[in-house]
């Protein structure tokens, strides 16, 4: 995994094999940014990195100098490997180590960027309720839009809200906006 773009371009990062991960490819997150890129001035906005993992998007967002990027994983590992990163890195992250949908359920704060990668495995009603605490909870700002990535066979297009689906090899970004 590499950082695309900002003050760490370039950058490699080498997760331990242990952790339970599936990185984001560099063609999948270089063609994200450039969709966000034409939407959002990044040192405008907060970003939400749900299902972290090792934190390729949180990096990516953090090198382009995001105003604040939180990181929401339930591993302790996948926190902890992100938290020295960023530190080596010198690049300002919060890692929460939390279940997704535990901190989903308690958070107030608004993000203009919710972006989950959540197991490609997940059924569509879990990827729903990801979609259903996001919207009930209110955590999109007006401009706001949460980008769900998952594999070639889930469907979220009759989900409400959905806007446009993006398809990157294996990799799928679904959007969806207020």
């Amino acid at each position: 995994m590499r950082i695309i773009s900002g003050k760490q371009k370039g950058i490699r990062i080498n997760a331990p094999k242990k952790l339970p991960v599936r990185p984001t490819t560099d063609m999948a997150k270089e063609a994200l940014f450039n969709i966000l890129n034409n939407n959002y001035y990044f040192d405008e906005i907060t970003v939400l990195d749900l299902f972290s993992g090792i934190g390729s998007i949180s990096l990516e967002f953090a090198s382009r100098g995001t105003l604040q990027v939180t990181a929401v994983d339930k591993h302790k590992a996948c926190t902890q490997f992100l938290a020295a990163t960023a530190e080596k890195l010198d690049l300002p992250l919060q890692m929460i180590t939390s279940d997704v949908y535990q901190f989903l359920e308690k958070q107030e704060k608004q993000y203009q960027v919710i972006f989950a990668d959540p197991p490609y495995k997940f059924t569509n009603e879990q990827f729903k309720k990801i979609r259903d605490l996001v919207f009930e909870k209110n955590l999109l700002a007006t401009d706001g839009m949460l980008i769900i990535e998952h594999g070639k066979q889930t469907d979220l297009s009759k989900l409400p809200n959905f806007k446009k689906e993006r398809k990157y090899g294996g990799n799928r970004f679904s959007f969806f906006e207020l």
